[in-house]
């Protein structure tokens, strides 16, 4: 029998694990984690955009475990701090995602009105394929809350405030955020390009969803 095609996740966030399970997870192919395959690595982030970023990581993991690859970074873009955090939002001020770091963007904003809260959460990815680079975009525009709302998601989804739904982000059910999201929209990119590669190979006569 044909061997599923496998793609490594290159990330050990289990939250973004959990919603690339969710966006890709109908697609006849076998998703798998840095641990499925042994793998524990640390990527320097010294790129210059989220693509660069997403790069290094993705080149890095497709090079230690020889298999196809999908690498993502992403970050939260505040207006009125002149975009940040932006590529360092997984490491703003050496804080930890969650309360701690959401508190101390929120204490940043403490005098800036509503109008002038606008963000956007922005992802890129990048799939590495046998003989191809695909590099996916996605935005999505919101307002920073005046106190954090919600408990699904993660990072900073307790701030970020949707004002179509006028709730934020970790307020969502996930069935919405996984079709409005940052991620959701750079993902989408990316199954027009897996589907792409499945239409060359032979598909299995059997299948594993994860």
């Amino acid at each position: 029998m044909t061997q599923a095609f496998r793609l490594l996740l290159a990330t050990t966030s289990e939250g973004k694990l959990r919603e690339l399970r969710d966006l890709l997870g109908d697609l006849p192919i076998t998703l798998l984690t840095p641990r499925d395959v042994g793998l524990s690595l640390t990527v320097e982030e010294t790129g210059r955009t989220y693509e660069e970023n997403a790069l290094l990581k993705a080149r890095a993991y497709r090079d230690a475990a020889e298999l196809p690859t999908l690498a993502e970074d992403s970050g939260l873009e505040i207006a009125a701090l002149g975009g940040a955090p932006g590529i360092y939002s997984a490491r703003y001020q050496g804080l930890p995602d969650g309360p701690v770091k959401n508190a101390y963007v929120l204490s940043q904003l403490a005098n800036v009105p509503w109008p002038a809260r606008t963000a956007r959460y922005v992802c890129a990815m990048v799939l590495m394929l046998d003989e191809r680079t695909v590099t996916c975009r996605g935005v999505v525009t919101g307002v920073i809350a005046s106190e954090p709302a919600g408990t699904g998601g993660f990072g900073f989804d307790p701030i970020f405030y949707v004002p179509r739904y006028r709730r934020t982000m970790a307020q969502l059910p996930p069935e919405v955020k996984n079709r409005i999201s940052h991620r959701a929209r750079a993902a989408r990119c990316v199954r027009r390009a897996l589907l792409d590669q499945l239409r060359v190979l032979p598909l299995p006569a059997e299948v594993r969803y994860t």
